[in-house]
């Protein structure tokens, strides 16, 4: 008994895209996409000239990827572009910050008077 033909295969097997990060300002964020996903995002809020992160989060899905580090790296380099400084309330932005020299420029400290303010500001 003859067996039914293959389909064919394609040349160059799906392989996912390159994750992409967008500012997406009037939601103070910047959020990390995967094929078109939402795979996380890291949150701000503005005061005077100062970004201040207080809030990164990557979903289950998508953990174990480094999307975390490309998703900051992104953030951080934009608020440089932007001519803004950086306020790292977010423990995993803070964390980054420790070892990413490069953005030593732009940081200011999360003092409790920004703590304040911000908290103040979430409400």
């Amino acid at each position: 008994m003859a067996r039914p033909p293959r389909p064919a295969q394609p040349e160059h097997p799906a392989t996912p895209s390159a994750p992409t990060v967008e500012h997406v300002a009037d939601r103070h964020r910047y959020v990390v996409l995967v094929d078109g996903e939402r795979a996380g995002l890291t949150a701000y809020r503005d005061r005077g000239v100062q970004r201040v992160f207080f809030h990164t989060e990557i979903g289950d899905a998508f953990a174990g990827r480094g999307l975390a580090a490309q998703l900051v790296h992104a953030a951080l380099t934009d608020v440089r572009a932007s001519g803004l400084r950086v306020v790292p309330v977010c423990p995993y932005v803070a964390k980054y910050l420790t070892t990413h020299n490069e953005f030593d420029d732009i940081i200011d400290p999360a003092t409790p008077e920004v703590v304040e303010w911000l908290e103040a500001h979430l409400k």
